[in-house]
């Protein structure tokens, strides 16, 4: 069975990758499954969360993506991220400065959110095209408090932060620079691949997370948006409706999505983090967020899993809300270079 590039499909997961997992421990609090960004587990007295995850499609940013990407999901549990370890592959015939870029990017990124990058590993690696680099971060529940994904409850509010796309916005203005030079003027391509500054959610979630009211939160990464609400969806078990008009579209993330024909909300989206919060404490979550500078709106409801998985268009019409079988970044990589505005 072959498969389109990305996250394999969650029946594969399930099957096959999650059947697999050694040996039976009691100190695994929360064990790998779809939607959870981070695995949980006892040290002592205290529970760690750990997450790791590869950055194969951004060559330029590497280094940077690598920290950030995996210290998300740290803070989707709730969590500080403290420590960063690093697998770094190479092709043949990669230089020092090559090794320098992802190094000092790396350090630059720990620096910013206070992390010890403490291992890791880096080889020229036969067989591979482009360098990759799979990061692992670590951190430490606060007096053992945390969320998960699955924790996510009826009749709770879907909080957006920054809004769709936002990785994958960075990456396209970056990778696919020359291509969108040729249909927007260089000030547009800059400000879209400065998204790259977007990239982290540390401060949003830690923020929610200490406003209290936080049933849930997840890193809409692969998938996007779209892919990010039904992770979480089959992780707690519910369904959703969410409001096309209240999702915040980029006006960088839109244009280069008509450009390249694809859906902002399919596309991949670190820097975006999806928070489930009571009604109750919505209004407060949002304004400790924008207080820190971090836009942030509500999208929609959690609702009961039989109602389904919905998107109203401004229209008012209901529809269910696509799975991507792909993240579209790829489909827009894999497409001949235009050379007028979609």
């Amino acid at each position: 069975m072959g498969f389109l590039p990305g996250k394999v499909p969650t029946e594969v997961l399930e099957k096959i990758v999650f059947k697999n997992l050694g040996a039976k421990r009691n100190d695994v609090v929360l064990s790998p499954s779809i939607g959870e960004d981070a695995a949980l587990v006892k040290a002592g007295n205290e529970i760690l969360a750990i997450s790791t995850d590869p950055i194969t499609g951004a060559e330029e940013w590497l280094g940077w993506l690598a920290v950030h990407v995996s210290a998300n999901d740290i803070a989707t549990r709730g969590i500080q991220p403290r420590w960063f370890n690093s697998i770094i592959l190479l092709p043949k015939n990669s230089t020092t400065e090559l090794i320098e870029k992802i190094c000092t990017q790396m350090d630059k990124a720990a620096c910013q959110l206070n992390i010890a990058i403490t291992g890791g590993h880096c080889e020229i690696t036969p067989g591979i095209e482009h360098p990759i680099v799979t990061g692992c971060a670590v951190g430490v529940a606060e007096n053992g408090k945390y969320v998960t994904t699955s924790g996510a409850r009826i009749n709770d509010r879907i909080i957006l932060t920054k809004g769709t796309g936002i990785e994958g916005t960075a990456i396209l203005a970056s990778d696919k620079k020359l291509e969108l030079l040729k249909v927007f003027d260089e000030s547009f391509v800059k400000k879209a691949e400065k998204f790259f500054e977007k990239i982290s959610v540390v401060k949003d979630a830690l923020t929610a997370f200490r406003t209290e009211g936080v049933t849930a939160m997840h890193d809409p990464t692969e998938g996007g948006v779209a892919g990010g609400l039904h992770e979480l969806a089959d992780a707690a078990n519910v369904g959703f409706q969410v409001y096309e008009e209240k999702i915040f579209i980029p006006e960088e993330t839109r244009k280069i999505c008509a450009h390249f024909e694809i859906e902002p909300l399919q596309l991949i989206s670190s820097g975006s983090l999806l928070i489930i919060a009571e009604d109750e404490k919505t209004d407060e979550i949002i304004s400790r967020l924008s207080k820190n500078d971090v836009q942030a709106s509500i999208i929609g409801e959690v609702v009961e899993p039989r109602l389904g998985r919905n998107f109203v268009t401004k229209t008012g019409e209901k529809t269910e809300l696509t799975r991507p079988a792909s993240d579209h970044l790829w489909t827009a990589i894999a497409n001949p270079v235009k050379t007028h505005q979609s």
